[in-house]
């Protein structure tokens, strides 16, 4: 099976990036857009980015049209929305698909390492979906926005979290503290 550190992804600006560029980092990869309820995680994505930057996290967004519809802009539109409402300053990507035959070889890593997301205690986003009719097609797919995986500085998949994990929940910010001390 592919190495995390093998794949490639295109930021933003059209370059390709190979994410063995972050070998030896701890990187919080998600799933963003910019017209989605969770949108203003964007802020906490940030502040985790800029609180532990220096200790080697790097938080890797990866806009996706995929849920409702929700991050219908362009790279341009895309990258002035983040910087202007939520002064985001970590890596972000072109846009991708994440579940479904074109899901990005990225997302077809990071689902197979780990194919369960950790929610909040008591959380039912999942059953919510289910009930608008907005469950995921198999098991294992991306089930909305900001879903996150953590990635240790070996690129070894540490763990899932759901849409509805803040950044700034304590599940979040221990796994990365403790990704971070190995």
């Amino acid at each position: 099976m592919t190495h995390f550190h093998q794949l490639t992804a295109t930021r933003l600006d059209g370059h390709l990036v190979s994410m063995a560029d972050y070998a030896g980092k701890v990187v919080l990869v998600v799933n963003t857009a910019s017209q989605c309820g969770f949108t203003p995680q964007y802020a906490g994505l940030e502040a985790l980015y800029k609180k532990y930057a220096e200790q080697g996290l790097v938080v890797l967004g990866f806009p996706c049209n995929q849920f409702g519809a929700q991050e219908p802009g362009n790279a341009d539109e895309i990258g002035a929305f983040c910087e202007k409402n939520y002064g985001v300053s970590f890596p972000l990507f072109a846009k991708i698909d994440v579940n479904g035959e074109h899901r990005h070889p990225l997302y077809e890593k990071l689902v197979s390492a780990a194919p369960t997301a950790v929610a909040p205690q008591g959380s039912g986003f999942y059953e919510r979906m289910a009930s608008k009719g907005r469950a995921p097609l198999y098991p294992d797919d991306i089930l909305w926005n900001f879903e996150k995986f953590l990635i240790g500085r070996d690129g070894q998949v540490i763990q899932r979290f759901s849409p509805d994990m803040t950044p700034e929940d304590a599940v979040v910010t221990d796994a990365i503290k403790k990704a971070l001390a190995h």
